[in-house]
């Protein structure tokens, strides 16, 4: 049986987690993980990190912001994996906005139907874009900066 490797090089990071090498890179740029130097000034990883790029990856495909998954991961220690605790800590701070992503998601999937006539979600009868017609007190014009009214 091989021996595992206790560090491993950007290339084993990047194929074992399934991310490019410049993934790894930014990740690393942007404080979510760490590595250090050898003597020959080669990056160097533990193993621990194959871990942390699996949650930003199980975060980044829920829609989770950047600076909201730095936040998190700087709950958890470095230098080990997290504790199956302090990951159902850090998790749990995403809860609230998930069960409301989803909530939006699904009043979305349910009203979506009646769009298909309109074509445009600017009708003043539009339940997603401009409920209740409030836009209309603005006056004539384009409105929407902002994904929400």
């Amino acid at each position: 049986m091989p021996e595992i490797a206790a560090e491993l090089t950007v290339g084993e990071v990047a194929k074992r987690s399934g991310v490019a090498v410049s993934a790894v890179h930014f990740y690393e740029t942007e404080g979510l993980i760490r590595s250090w130097r050898t003597a020959g000034n080669q990056r160097r990883f533990g193993r621990e990190v194959l871990r942390r790029i699996a949650i930003i990856k199980v975060a980044q495909k829920t829609g989770i912001p950047l600076a909201q998954i730095r936040e998190a991961l700087s709950t958890l220690p470095q230098g080990r994996a997290a504790t199956k605790e302090e990951w159902s800590k850090m998790a749990a701070m995403w809860r609230g906005e998930l069960d409301d992503r989803i909530e939006r998601l699904t009043r979305l999937r349910n009203q979506l139907d009646g769009c298909i006539g309109c074509g445009c979600l600017s009708l003043a009868t539009c339940p997603l874009r401009n409920p209740g017609d409030r836009v209309a007190e603005q006056g004539p014009g384009p409105r929407f900066l902002d994904p929400e009214p």
